[in-house]
Order: structure tokens, then sequence, then C-alpha cells
């Protein structure tokens, strides 16, 4: 790897590297790694979600490292300091779609010179990334572990019928939110609209507190998160979710985390994320604005999108594979049902665990259970 001097390098672990890997499917990517000095050590993958970056995985490598693992995280495309994508609204949503980011993941093992990875872990939006890698190429990741979002499985037919997306892919919901007493609308549909970007790069508040209040709100520091199943796919079910998840109709994404926003006696408690780790966040998103992770959005409701991924309707992951979440984290509900399905779309689910203390964030907010769950699943897969 080119090494180099990267984001975040004076709070990254003594043990984390940074550097950038060529010639991966058209980009450039950045990628954080641990682990790297014996050459034979298995190898672990990990994916990040939105709006995050390799950064977010900066707490458990250094232990996932001490473990005997060979460690890479990589900012994703549209993200961080990975060079070689654009992301302008009225692009094609083609190389943002999840059979496209799958093959960034494939063409970045390749590049690495590895052929196959015993892991591959994926946070929010990383976590379907993450499936998918294991759904399509089972030779190539040979485990799987999603995190606060379970995987449903492929997209069903006909065209345009998103399993456990709901609002992603339909208006009737959206009419039906905007209908209630209070008006609402889902976020997902929100993040696909054209003013998203812009509404967060010029938050009134700054890019640096719409993002504490972002990430405050989602965690278990938020009291609130008291997350429960839902019972069906309609709006009043989902407006019993957080105003992050069903925002109200007239407010923006800054506007809504606002109202939460985390005192300064707060933010200095929160030792899961200092200030210090916060500027790091801001300052690739202040600098490269919202709309490479807003494209993942936006491409899941893109026919062609769609199309692509229906060509796996039916295929089940089966190489060993678990589910990690917060118990505070509503991730793991916000698409009734999608609890469920996990199990029949995973043949070989060794768990689905929720971890006390964490929200959304789990493996920052709780970094050492996260890192003790993902080992004994490694222990594990290894024995299937």
């Amino acid at each position: 790897m080119n090494d180099t001097t990267g984001y975040g390098v004076d709070t990254l672990d003594p043990g984390i590297r940074s550097g950038f890997i060529e010639g991966v499917n058209g980009l450039t990517m950045h990628v954080l790694e641990a682990g790297w000095e014996d050459g034979d050590r298995p190898r672990l993958l990990l994916l990040h979600g939105f709006p995050e970056i390799a950064y977010s995985w900066r707490k458990v490598m250094p232990l996932l490292a001490e473990a005997g693992f060979h460690v890479v995280a990589p900012d994703q495309r549209g993200y961080g300091r990975t060079t070689g994508w654009t992301a302008s609204y009225d692009d094609s949503l083609i190389p943002y779609g999840m059979l496209n980011l799958t093959r960034d993941a494939v063409g970045l093992v390749s590049a690495l010179g590895w052929d196959s990875v015993d892991g591959v872990f994926g946070h929010n939006f990383g976590s379907p990334v993450a499936a998918y890698c294991a759904l399509i190429r089972p030779d190539i990741f040979r485990s799987v572990v999603t995190m606060s979002g379970p995987f449903g499985g492929p997209p069903g037919l006909p065209a345009g019928e998103l399993r456990g997306s709901g609002a992603a892919g339909s208006a009737s919901i959206a009419d039906d939110l905007a209908a209630l007493d209070r008006p609402r609308k889902h976020y997902q549909l929100y993040y696909c609209t054209r003013p998203a970007d812009a509404d967060m790069t010029n938050a009134p508040q700054g890019v640096h507190d719409f993002l504490r209040a972002y990430y405050h709100h989602k965690s278990a520091d938020w009291s609130q998160n008291r997350p429960h199943p839902l019972e069906a796919w309609t709006a009043t079910e989902l407006a019993k979710l957080p105003t992050y998840y069903v925002m109200d109709l007239d407010e923006d994404m800054p506007t809504t985390v606002a109202h939460e926003m985390p005192s300064a006696e707060e933010i200095a408690d929160c030792s899961w994320l200092s200030e210090a780790e916060m500027a790091v966040y801001a300052g690739e998103y202040e600098r490269n604005g919202f709309q490479g992770g807003l494209n993942w959005y936006r491409a899941t409701r893109d026919p062609e999108c769609v199309a692509q991924l229906q060509l796996f309707h039916g295929r089940t992951i089966d190489v060993p594979a678990a589910f990690i979440g917060g118990s505070s984290d509503w991730g793991a509900y916000q698409s009734p049902g999608g609890w469920d399905r996990m199990a029949s779309a995973c043949t070989k689910l060794q768990g689905m665990h929720l971890v006390g203390g964490a929200g959304h964030w789990v493996q920052q907010e709780q970094p050492e259970a996260v890192t003790e769950l993902l080992l004994k699943f490694l222990d594990d897969a290894a024995s299937v």
C-alpha cells in the first residue's frame, strides 16, 4: 500500500495506518489498515455507512489486529478521501447501485493482492454491500456480519418492488405519512431529493454541529431511543419512529436533529466521540458534501439498479452470517419484518445480537463488546 498521511492521523491508534490503493474499479481508494505486519494473517474487510467514513471503524480495528487479523477499512465510493467518483444529482446512479458497490469491494480485495477475506463486516449502508458481497461472491467473502441493518434478501419481482424497502419504493406510503394529523415524511425519500445535499452541506449550525446532533440523536446517549418491532408498513406504525427516520414534513434534516443537539456537558461526557474525532468527520463532509452518500439512497429507487439486483431474486447467503445492532438502535426495526426476514435470507445464520449501551453507531459506542462478538463469530464460522 502507498503509505501516506491521511485524515485523523492524530486521532488514530498507532497500530492503524492510512494510505491509498489504486486501480479499484476506477477508484483510487483511501483505506485504513491494521495488522499488516504479518503476511499470513486471516483477513477482514470493514465497510462503513452514512454519514460515515472508514474512520468509523477506528475503535475495533486495533482490537481485531491484536487478535491476529489483518484488517482493512476503505472510504467507499462517494466518501472521504477516495477519488475517481463524481456525485452530481443529475449523473447516472448505476455507479452507486449495489451491484457496482459490490464490484468496488471485489476490486479492493484484488488490488490488495488477496484472493479472499475471512469476513466482510458492514455497518449501516455498508451492511447491504457486505451482504451482497457474501451472496454474489461467497468464494471471496467467506463470512459476513451486518450491523444496524438486517439483510432481508434481494428485491423481488416485478421491477420496482423493493423487498423491505418500504418508503424507498412506495409513493403511497409517502402520501399516507403526509396525510397524518402531524404530517410526516420518510428520511429515505428526503435523502433522495435534490435539496438534501445543500441542506446538510450548508446547515445553518455548520456541518460539525449538524453531525454532532445527528450522531447524538441516533445513539444510546439519547434516552428516548427505546426501539421495538413495528407491526406493519403503515403510516401510523412508521410514525412511531424517531424523527431522524420519519421527519416532520416541513423540516429538513439539519432542523430535525437540531432539536436534539446535546448540551456542552453532554458533548464533553461523550466518551465514544470526542470533539477531535468529530472534527475528522466534519472536515471530510465539509470538503466533499453529502451527495456521494445520498446517491446510494437514490440508487435504491432507480429502476435500472433495482433490475440488476433482481437477477439474484430468491438467492440466499450461504456462508456463515450474523447480525449485530445496539439495544437502543431503531435500525433493527425501522423496516417492519426485516429482523425476521434475515433468518430466511441467510442459511447459516449464527446469531442476531443487540448490544447494551449502544445505539445506531454500535461499533463506536461499544467497540469492546462488538469485537468480542465478532471474534466469537469468526471462531464459530471457522468450524462451520
